[in-house]
């Protein structure tokens, strides 16, 4: 499914792609707009669709560049209907560096906020009501929207990012991979609770969401208990081999003759 994308252009040397399905949430706004006010609303909500995903690609590049600095390659950012992943080679290990790397996506919505509410704050606290098909509208609607991403994706539910930040904090003191399997367990219970609620007021999008969190916590899991098991299993050879290799002898001299 993930290989439905198609590759657009590099941003900081990071390949940009967009899912197909993407395509068809531009049509689903654009088709809202111009029902609501025709051509000027289909223009302008197709251009708040594509203004909030340049956000979302911002707050990936932020997870991304943070994520360089450590040494870790992102091998590119795929936009879906849902929101952006930004697909990182690994996961560093150190609680503090995914601390980092995870903190930096929020920070950057929360960045857009400080920056968009000099020109929002009139048209929010003004008695006034502000066109929603006008500009000042789409800059309130960004300003809120990048508050809402950023909030949103705090919550503890893993691997968004504050599931995430919750793992390095657990696992400056418990292992790697207990403090993994609590993250995901903890999220798979909020996860469950939370698509339930977003049924239940009828935000099928959200709860769907909610449901490929849940699914993608587990496989996330998987992964990291496989990669342990590795590590473990080198590290007992390598303990094996160290045991039985002799201590103290030298290599043998090897004297080649004349060719």
């Amino acid at each position: 499914m993930l290989g439905w994308s198609i590759n657009l252009f590099k941003v900081f040397g990071i390949q940009l792609a967009v899912h197909a399905s993407f395509l068809l949430l531009l049509a689903y706004y654009g088709y809202e707009g111009w029902v609501e006010s025709g051509v000027p609303g289909l223009f302008w909500s197709v251009g708040l669709i594509a203004l909030f995903f340049v956000c979302v690609i911002l707050h990936e590049l932020g997870h991304s560049l943070m994520a360089r600095r450590y040494g870790v390659r992102t091998a590119r950012i795929l936009l879906l209907p849902i929101g952006g992943m930004a697909e990182l080679e690994q996961i560093p290990r150190r609680p503090s560096a995914e601390l980092l790397i995870t903190i930096a996506g929020p920070a950057v919505n929360f960045t857009l906020v400080a920056l968009l509410l000099p020109f929002a704050w009139q048209g929010i606290f003004s008695e006034e009501e502000v066109a929603l098909y006008s500009a000042g509208g789409l800059v309130i609607q960004l300003c809120f929207a990048n508050l809402i991403m950023g909030c949103f994706n705090l919550v503890p539910v893993f691997p968004m990012d504050g599931g995430r930040i919750f793992r390095a904090l657990l696992a400056v003191w418990l292992p790697y991979l207990s403090a993994t399997y609590w993250a995901v367990m903890v999220g798979k219970v909020l996860s469950v609770l939370l698509a339930a609620w977003a049924l239940w007021r009828g935000n099928y999008l959200l709860g769907a969401l909610f449901m490929f969190i849940f699914f993608a916590g587990a496989a996330e899991y998987r992964h990291t208990l496989r990669r342990q098991q590795e590590d473990d299993y080198w590290a007992e050879m390598a303990r094996r081999a160290a045991a039985v290799a002799p201590v103290g002898d030298e290599p043998p001299l090897l004297i080649h003759g004349p060719n």
